[in-house]
This record gives C-alpha cells, sequence and structure tokens, in this order.
C-alpha cells in the first residue's frame, strides 16, 4: 500500500472544459508542389543511356564492326565535264635558262563621270601571281655557229639572245581580294553576266607581270646559265676552252 505521504489530495472540483465553439469547415491540407526529382532523374538516365549507345557505336564504327552510314544531305558534286581534246603540237629546242615568279596587285575601277560610286561603280582589287621564263632558241643556229677546233680543244658557240616568255598566270596564288559594284550594277548583274571586268582584270596582271619581268634580271641570268651548262658539257668531251657569244639576230 503507498505511504500516506504519498497520497494526492481529493479533488474538489471538475477541470474546465471549453466549450464547444461554432463548427468550422475542416481546413484542406497544404498544397504539395508537384515534385520534378523524379522526371529529372528521368530525364538524366536517359540522356546517359543515349550518349553510351552513341558512344558504343561510334567506337564499333570506328574498328569496322557495323557498316558506315552516308549523311542523306551530304554535299554532292557532278562532273559533267567533256574529254581533253588535243588542238596542236609542236617541236620545241629551246632551254629555258631562267624563270622569276611575280606577284601584282591591280585595282581596276569602271565608272561614269558625274554619277556618283553608290550607284554606277565596277572596282575589282585582285591580286595576281605569275611566272615569267626566258629561254635561248636552239633552233635558230646556223651551221656557223658552232666552231670546233680539234688541235686546241676548243669551241666558240655563237647563240640568238635569250628570249621573254609571256607571264603565266597561277591561278592557284591568285585571287580577289575585294570588289565593289553599284546599286544599278547589281541589278543588271542580275539579269546578266559580264565575264569581260574578270578578264580585263586577268590581262591587266599578265601584262603587268611582262613589264615587270624586263626589268628584273632574267635576262643577264640566262645567258650567264647558258654559259654555264654549254661550257659544263663540252669540257665534259674533252674540251678545255669554250666560248659563248650572244649575237643580235
Amino acid at each position: 500500500m503507498a505511504n500516506s505521504n504519498e497520497v494526492d489530495e481529493p479533488t474538489r472540483e471538475y477541470p474546465a472544459v471549453a466549450e464547444p465553439g461554432p463548427a468550422t469547415a475542416a481546413e484542406p491540407p497544404p498544397e504539395r508542389s508537384p515534385g520534378i526529382g523524379g522526371f529529372a532523374r528521368v530525364v538524366v538516365f536517359t540522356g546517359v543511356v543515349f550518349a553510351v549507345i552513341v558512344a558504343m557505336c561510334l567506337g564499333l564504327r570506328a574498328i569496322n564492326v557495323l557498316p558506315s552510314f552516308d549523311n542523306p544531305f551530304a554535299d554532292k558534286t557532278t562532273d559533267r565535264s567533256q574529254p581533253v581534246l588535243l588542238q596542236s603540237m609542236r617541236d620545241l629546242s629551246r632551254y629555258v635558262a631562267a624563270d622569276g615568279s611575280f606577284q601584282v596587285i591591280v585595282d581596276l575601277q569602271d565608272n561614269k563621270e558625274n554619277i556618283p560610286d553608290f550607284l554606277l561603280n565596277k572596282r575589282t582589287l585582285f591580286v595576281g601571281a605569275g611566272t615569267v621564263e626566258e629561254y635561248v632558241d636552239f633552233g635558230q643556229l646556223s651551221s656557223s655557229a658552232l666552231t670546233v677546233d680539234e688541235e686546241n680543244k676548243s669551241v666558240q658557240i655563237k647563240l640568238p639572245p635569250p628570249q621573254q616568255g609571256q607571264a603565266a598566270l597561277d591561278m592557284q596564288r591568285s585571287y580577289v581580294v575585294a570588289e565593289e559594284r553599284g546599286l544599278l550594277n547589281r541589278i543588271g548583274d542580275a539579269f546578266s553576266s559580264n565575264p569581260d571586268q574578270q578578264q580585263r582584270v586577268y590581262q591587266q596582271a599578265q601584262q603587268r607581270i611582262t613589264e615587270a619581268a624586263r626589268a628584273s634580271g632574267l635576262d643577264q641570268r640566262a645567258r650567264d646559265n647558258t654559259e654555264k651548262m654549254l661550257t659544263s658539257l663540252f669540257e665534259r668531251l674533252g674540251y678545255t676552252k669554250v666560248t659563248v657569244e650572244f649575237t643580235n639576230p
């Protein structure tokens, strides 16, 4: 039995009980934002699987396990060129003794007086690269061009002076830097093409390179190289004195 000191005092009054108030509607539970964690995981998983599949396909294709598939929208070039037609042949008896590589900038403009350039104007900036050859034509040698002295082992050769060829443009190293056209020129070019402008630019570049080659010292270099070549040739044949002269035609 519990000790008398531990016995609670008797309850004299009932505890107060709150009176019920007016009935209120039950509050709905707070809305939960739709979770995106699951959707994000699905997207990440799908991307990883796709990347793995692509990597496996590329690896199998690299070791020639899978066949290669061409791009259905790849560029396609069709060559409908005709066979090459031989027009003529000729025998050459020239010795190319020297050549030079040149580059020129052609700035060709066509416009009208008292008309603004934005209306009528054609300007082309072209970089032309070409080669010029300097040669000696042995086909022009006369019967008296070669004098041989077997007793003294000497040779005297009379040659025509070197000739300069026409400049040959190298289209792989030539290019158009800029091209300007007026408004009316653009409208006209939309209905008709004008290849003469491009041809004139090529001719200008070729002409200027040819003129520059005449003052470049190619002539003297061709003379020296021809003399060295003939001297070496006849010395190998046993001649000790070789004289080369360039005479005017």
